[in-house]
């Protein structure tokens, strides 16, 4: 079961960033983040009434606070690389954040058997692969790669505080509305910075008229992010650490699938061999 709900992670993340991707291309990238994560938190804060979750509330929702900090942060560091592309480079190369809850795991004594360890690495091998990495080329190319390294430590940091932050499942809906709202105080705080310094809060074509256009992409975007740290938790808290974070990096696999039949970009051999190599490890590690 904790294997499903990694998987279900990846999937969901992985339409969120190709979805992503492709609002920032027409949006700034910090309204994307804002509106998304505005419209998730009037769902998330329903969801809170409606479920009495606010009988979860606790020390533990600092751990959700500190994730709403960091997780602007990186969403923007990746919505800009992602606008910078290719989506097959850079989507795989933000999965290297799973370094970070893996550690913590062997941090906090577990310790994955020989095979395990064999399955870990060629899941790993294959998402990194899967995206043909290209560190050579333009400024423009390796900008995108500084962005997604740094949005790959963020999100690494953002897996691990999720999943401290709630030990149940009405505990998990708070943790997640209470991410939200700071994602959004911090992500605002950010764009009144930004319009103050000369930046723009919309689109210079066409205005608020292509946020209005765009809000059902945008929901779609908040919400499996959402969605994706609330099955991640739960794969974490009924499972390994390791296993769940390995199968939840799985994202850039569809993010990249998402690109070829969509955008037509262009599929490699070695993204091709990737994607093979992230399956089997995919399957080998959900077999247990």
């Amino acid at each position: 079961m904790s294997a499903l709900f990694a998987l279900a992670t990846s999937l969901l993340w992985g339409l969120a960033d190709f979805g992503g991707g492709l609002l920032t291309r027409r949006i700034p990238a910090l309204t994307v983040v804002v509106v998304s994560q505005a419209i998730a938190v009037v769902v998330l804060g329903a969801t809170v009434v409606a479920t009495g979750a606010w009988s979860e509330a606790g020390a533990r929702l600092w751990f959700a606070v500190a994730a709403g900090t960091v997780g602007p942060v990186a969403m923007l560091c990746f919505y800009k690389a992602l606008a910078l592309g290719p989506m097959s480079v850079v989507s795989p190369l933000g999965s290297l954040g799973v370094a970070v809850p893996v550690s913590l795991g062997l941090l906090a004594g577990e310790r994955p058997g020989p095979a395990q360890l064999a399955r870990v690495a060629i899941a790993v091998t294959g998402v990194v692969l899967a995206g043909g990495p290209e560190l050579r080329g333009a400024p423009v190319r390796r900008r995108a790669v500084l962005l997604t390294l740094v949005a790959a430590f963020g999100f690494g940091a953002v897996m691990s505080l999720v999943s401290e932050a709630s030990t149940s499942t009405r505990g998990l809906f708070l943790a997640l509305f209470v991410q939200r709202v700071t994602n959004v105080l911090v992500g605002g705080t950010a764009l009144w910075v930004s319009v103050r310094r000369g930046g723009r809060a919309l689109p210079a074509a066409g205005g608020g008229a292509v946020v209005l256009g765009a809000l059902p992409a945008l929901g779609f975007v908040g919400l499996a992010d959402v969605a994706a740290n609330g099955t991640y938790a739960t794969a974490a808290l009924h499972g390994s650490v390791t296993v769940a974070a390995v199968l939840a990096s799985l994202y850039p696999v569809v993010t990249v699938l998402a690109a070829r039949g969509i955008l037509k970009e262009r599929l490699r051999g070695i993204q091709a061999a990737g994607a093979g190599l992230a399956l089997m490890g995919t399957v080998l590690l959900a077999s247990g």
